[in-house]
């Protein structure tokens, strides 16, 4: 695993949750993610029982119910953030959505990563496993701001004209 590992709770179908430390990427291993828990043992979730793993900023939120505090799981807007905004529906029926790097990373097969509609709530990141998405929607695709062309410079004419 990676030295530098982020708070997460990892969510379970059961609506069980696991408070731990994961690497920013790449702890997908065998079907299995390895999570640091908070007593310092190691835990083996099969990803085939995560709903999903949030990137936290803190572990006490004081909800038992809803230790991630992800509240609002649809966008009221039309997001500024560059990327694809994306609606996952989940094997459980639960509907989610989030910002999308547009990059390789969609199609990988390691899970998706998002950024939540709400970025002031506990949550700062969430990551999704192939196996609990049921169906996957690309609502819009946002780019950069759209740069002005340059104007062509100009050709300097091989005459120049006399004065006198």
């Amino acid at each position: 695993m990676a030295s530098s590992r982020k708070k997460t709770i990892a969510r379970k179908f059961s609506q069980d949750w696991v408070a731990g430390y994961l690497p920013a990427s790449g702890f997908l291993r065998d079907g299995f993610v390895e999570l640091l828990a908070l007593d310092g043992k190691t835990v083996q979730i099969p990803a085939s029982e995560l709903k999903w793993i949030c990137y936290v900023r803190d572990f006490n939120s004081g909800e038992v119910a809803n230790p991630e505090r992800l509240l609002r799981k649809t966008f009221t807007g039309r997001p500024r953030s560059e990327g694809l905004q994306l609606r996952i529906h989940l094997s459980d029926g639960e509907i989610l959505e989030g910002m999308a790097a547009n990059d390789r990373s969609l199609v990988a097969g390691e899970g998706i990563f998002l950024t939540p509609p709400d970025i002031r709530s506990n949550t700062q990141r969430i990551w999704v496993p192939p196996g609990a998405i049921a169906q996957l929607e690309v609502l819009a695709v946002i780019g950069a701001a759209k740069r002005s062309t340059p104007k062509p410079a100009r050709v300097p004419t091989t005459e120049q004209e006399s004065l006198f």
